[in-house]
């Protein structure tokens, strides 16, 4: 793999059509460092987490998410907050892709960033989802921690228009990318 050649996955915990996170998640597009690419994982169509269902045999939705997963550098959560923590269709499709054999997201760089409209823009919600990516040997960038508060007031019509936040969210690319070629060195 080549020093520019990094390819991170976004993860949005949100389905709704109008979410602040796909929002911001789909505002990396044009924040990206130079050789860096992003791909979006769709998880709209996985089935709820059965293991009877996973003994048979991969649902084909979950064998694509896993194998978006394997083939990342990288992954990006940007996950909203429900009830003090992460949606259960984002938990869901965790479930689903760490199961055994060959755990997809084992030993990948990751960072998590939320938007929401509340004051604190999804920190529990973040904290939660560091303590799961513990268990799945995920490796956290610790800075910046993206919480977007008050996400009404920076998008519009579906677009990250607040210029600070997309500065802050182009350096959280950088540290992301930072981190994975420095983890890569490592291998």
């Amino acid at each position: 793999m080549s020093q520019t050649d990094i390819k991170i996955l976004g993860i949005s915990g949100s389905l709704r059509a109008a979410s602040y996170n796909t929002a911001a998640l789909k505002a990396l597009y044009e924040l990206l460092p130079p050789g860096v690419t992003l791909t979006e994982a769709d998880i709209s169509d996985l089935p709820l987490y059965n293991d009877d269902v996973r003994e048979k045999g991969w649902p084909p939705a979950v064998e694509r998410l896993r194998k978006q997963i394997a083939e990342a550098d990288a992954i990006i959560f940007s996950t909203p907050e429900y009830n003090y923590s992460i949606p259960g269709v984002l938990k869901n499709a965790i479930d689903w892709a760490s199961r055994p054999p060959s755990q997809p997201f084992a030993g990948k760089p990751a960072a998590i960033m939320g938007a929401s409209p509340g004051a604190i823009g999804t920190a529990r919600a973040q904290y939660h989802l560091r303590q799961i990516g513990v268990f799945l040997d995920l490796k956290f960038i610790n800075q910046p921690e993206v919480m977007i508060g008050g996400a009404a007031d920076r998008f519009e019509a579906g677009k990250l228009t607040h210029e600070p936040t997309r500065e802050f969210l182009k350096k959280m690319l950088v540290s992301l990318t930072d981190w994975t070629r420095l983890l890569q060195q490592k291998k």
